[in-house]
């Protein structure tokens, strides 16, 4: 069951808790939804206590670094938070495990459902490169077989509008609403605040939990039955000509499980850290975390981490002034992105984009006392595609050396220096990494 919330007042979310019964309720359909009623809001008043008990003991602390993360989706911002917690805060990062298990699970779903969708032709409209729909350009591969198979799999609609509402906590969640983007198949995106984190306020407080089934535990029994349609799914030689056929990679995304589906289908399934760092969930909105370090001399030192969530070069003006007190800003750009376009703005080359947001951040007076450190990621994905031929300069034009990895890495890092350089309101030190994506 979904968080009661309240909503501002619109057409479409009335302020109105709880809501209004329906039209031709019985007696017998009246008293349940009032049971229901009474349960959703003691799980809500339950979840809220426990986050606000957690707000104060926060106030209360005192933080010694402030960190802010910034990059556009994909950037790799998520990942790098989470070897910070697991290099400097393991035990906090393994009690964090339960969630994980959960947006693994729903990683893996929403590209299986991906799957179904693409080759069979249905919901075509949920599915876009860009503002393009992807229609299958041939008949459905497989025939009788995905047929089969889509019937069996079938319960993992289900599962995925259970796990999506459990990791959407706090938003009024409807199933179809949610979509299946080209470029990110398995991702699944939330507002930042008290979203998926629901899950951890919930065993870490030990909250008293509705009193019915358990939901994901259902949900995990379900996945157990598909493991073996899944693994024949993504194995069919008729599937993996037919998504080479509509150009989707779905090795190259994060939040990819497809290869380790066996595996983490399993009923009694623990995430690894690998499996962590793979994860993909995103969230809209500045995202805080706070990090108590754990090892080394800094032990005790307390870590604020500021996320903003796919951080765009003209909304950032907005949002400068609350980070103005911060130590140090990391700022990450997937240069291995040179030719590839904004999911939310196909007209915008996503390397063009770090080059609009880097800009702005160099050049705002109110960041002059912070640490700039610039992380130039995915290296690895950029060597991958130069020795692979694909040309650097076609989508820079500016470029004039050979297409390889070591010209065109240290065209990068003068490029992003000298920008600093030219923007920065008053001298300050910059300090570039050249990095892979794990």
């Amino acid at each position: 069951m979904r968080r009661p919330r309240f909503q501002p007042s619109s057409p479409i979310t009335p302020e109105v808790w709880p809501p209004l019964p329906p039209p031709g309720e019985t007696d017998l359909e009246q008293a349940l939804r009032i049971e229901e009623e009474k349960e959703a809001k003691r799980v809500s008043d339950a979840i809220d206590t426990a986050i606000e008990q957690e707000r104060q003991e926060l106030r209360k602390q005192r933080v010694n670094t402030k960190i802010l993360l910034l990059g556009q989706a994909e950037s790799g911002k998520s990942t790098m938070l989470k070897n910070f917690q697991m290099h400097f805060a393991p035990r906090a990062f393994q009690a964090e495990m339960e969630a994980w298990r959960t947006v693994i699970h729903l990683n893996l779903i929403r590209s299986v459902n991906f799957i179904l969708d693409l080759l069979a032709g249905g919901k075509s409209g949920s599915m876009h490169e860009g503002d393009r729909r992807i229609v299958p350009t041939s008949p459905s591969p497989g025939g009788d077989d995905l047929r089969r198979l889509r019937m069996r799999l079938s319960p993992l609609r289900q599962v995925e509008i259970i796990l999506t509402r459990k990791l959407s906590a706090d938003e009024q969640f409807r199933p179809g609403e949610d979509t299946h983007h080209y470029g990110c198949a398995s991702e699944v995106s939330i507002r930042s605040g008290t979203g998926w984190k629901a899950l951890l306020h919930l065993k870490r407080h030990a909250l008293p939990l509705d009193t019915r089934p358990d939901e994901l535990g259902n949900a995990r029994q379900i996945l157990d039955a598909c493991r073996e349609d899944i693994v024949e799914l993504w194995g069919d030689p008729a599937v993996q000509a037919g998504l080479k056929e509509e150009g989707v990679v779905l090795r190259e995304q994060s939040g990819f499980f497809l290869d380790e589906a066996a595996r983490i289908t399993v009923l009694d399934y623990e995430p690894t850290f690998k499996d962590v760092l793979r994860a993909r969930v995103q969230t809209i909105g500045v995202e805080e975390y706070h990090l108590t370090v754990e090892v080394s001399a800094e032990r005790g030192q307390r870590w604020a981490f500021y996320d903003v969530g796919g951080a765009r070069g003209k909304g950032v003006a907005s949002w400068v002034p609350y980070f103005e007190d911060v130590n140090a800003i990391i700022f990450l750009c997937p240069i291995s992105a040179f030719n590839e376009v904004l999911l939310e703005d196909p007209d915008l080359n996503r390397l063009l984009d770090s080059f609009n947001l880097w800009q702005t951040i160099c050049a705002s007076k109110l960041l002059v006392k912070a640490t700039f450190v610039l992380l130039l990621n995915k290296c690895d994905i950029l060597k991958a595609k130069l020795d692979a031929g694909v040309s650097f300069a076609r989508h820079v034009k500016s470029y004039k050396d050979p297409n390889d990895f070591e010209h065109v890495s240290d065209y990068l890092k003068r490029k992003f220096t000298t920008m600093h350089k030219h923007h920065m309101p008053r001298t300050r030190s910059l300090h570039v990494h050249l990095t892979v994506r794990s």
